[in-house]
């Protein structure tokens, strides 16, 4: 499988991807918990069905600690035991805020109310932001159609 364009390679792709790059360093450095960001990429990049994003996150979450068990666990988050309540709302307003089309209403007011009780406002923002970085990444590597599976963790920094 290739890649319908090389995003990697081509000048205007390179200026996009490095505008949202910046975003997604800005929430990086949030407060937002390093382990609830990667659990958010992975999800978001689950229900997407990127396969690309899918493979990067699972493996920067396994080098920086993260067991396969809660990896494993991610796309049925709500039957498992292994989520923390924070992390059980992060998700919660994570798949909410990647299906918003299939909700009349967008994300809910209880998804919000939860995921209030256990984040800041700062890290409301941040994990509002990183739901819709992520999405955008997906959306772009879907559309093109990117190759998963040789990732290798760090590779982008």
């Amino acid at each position: 499988m290739n890649a319908r364009v090389d995003f990697f390679a081509h000048p205007l792709a390179a200026k996009v991807l490095r505008h949202i790059n910046s975003a997604g360093r800005a929430v990086t450095d949030s407060g937002l918990p390093h382990t609830t960001q990667e659990l958010v990429k992975i999800r978001a990049s689950q229900i997407n069905g990127c396969g690309f994003c899918t493979d990067m996150h699972t493996k920067d979450a396994a080098a920086a600690g993260e067991t396969p068990l809660r990896l494993n666990l991610v796309a049925a988050w709500r039957e498992a035991t292994v989520f923390t309540d924070a992390e059980r709302a992060a998700l919660e307003l994570t798949e909410q805020g990647t299906r918003i089309a299939d909700a009349a209403g967008g994300v809910g007011d209880e998804a919000w109310a939860e995921a209030a009780k256990h984040y800041d406002e700062e890290q409301l923002v941040a994990l509002v932001s990183l739901i819709a970085v992520i999405n955008a990444y997906n959306r772009i590597n879907v559309i093109n159609r990117q190759p998963a599976g040789d990732y290798q963790p760090g590779q982008f920094g």
